[in-house]
């Protein structure tokens, strides 16, 4: 019998399939599309001179496409656990069959340091338990690993963003998305599918263990008001976490 977990895995996939014709165009200048992310992307990329690029996620491949037209001399491959969104890049975006593999984060199908930097982009929020992906994206990066997503203590009002801090600092945040989320632990939309309540800094000690040098940028055109910027002043973040100090 699957269990609750394997259902919302499957709630989500079925979405993608279903919106995959539609879904670059309803979040179009969102994550891998971002003209900001892109820039931030290129630059660190060139920084440390990385050769070869995995995208976790890939989606149709959108961040794909970019690399390839912005840095043509770069090997980029991609992961996605859903074919339709696969076929929409080949079919849409010209991205040759076999550089978007269908597969999980969870088990990446690389040997260990074999790609210069792993990249995942507006996906670990939809992902049930995302230090499982973060450990597979690290075991593969012999360079960097590069996350932009979310990050739930950038949002709602300050006394909210610091009781939600608050909360998580005490151990009870689970407990208390639970109630939120009336039992089920995740939300469900139209415009997003399934996902989870999620922080780029819930995952913070993991990657600054395996990490030398770790650097968080705003990604949201939001001003800093307060020391503890970007973490409780942007509602989406940019991280690149360098294997060695640059």
């Amino acid at each position: 019998m699957p269990s609750d977990v394997d259902k919302q895995v499957s709630l989500q996939r079925q979405y993608y399939s279903d919106t995959a014709a539609e879904y670059d165009a309803a979040h179009a200048g969102e994550g891998d599309d971002n003209p900001i992310n892109l820039k931030m992307l290129f630059g660190f990329l060139r920084m440390i001179e990385a050769r070869t690029v995995l995208d976790i996620g890939a989606g149709t491949g959108r961040a794909i496409r970019h690399l390839m037209d912005n840095m043509p001399g770069l090997q980029v491959r991609g992961v996605e656990p859903v074919a339709a969104r696969i076929e929409q890049g080949v079919q849409n975006k010209g991205i040759p069959r076999g550089v978007i593999i269908q597969g999980v984060g969870e088990a990446l199908p690389f040997e260990n340091a074999s790609i210069d930097v792993v990249c995942a982009f507006g996906m670990l929020h939809h992902v049930k338990n995302p230090e499982n992906v973060i450990r597979e994206m690290m075991r593969v990066a012999r360079k960097a690993v590069i996350i932009v997503d979310g990050n739930r203590f950038g949002l709602g009002s300050w006394p909210v963003r610091l009781l939600k801090l608050a909360l998580y600092k005490a151990g009870v945040w689970k407990i208390v998305d639970y109630v939120k989320t009336a039992g089920k632990g995740y939300n469900l939309t139209d415009g997003d599918g399934l996902f989870y309540s999620y922080s780029v800094y819930d995952s913070f000690n993991l990657i600054a263990e395996w990490a030398g040098q770790l650097l968080i940028i705003p990604n949201d055109g939001c001003k800093a008001r307060s020391w503890l910027h970007p973490l409780l002043t942007s509602g989406g973040v940019f991280l690149c976490a360098l294997k060695e100090t640059f």
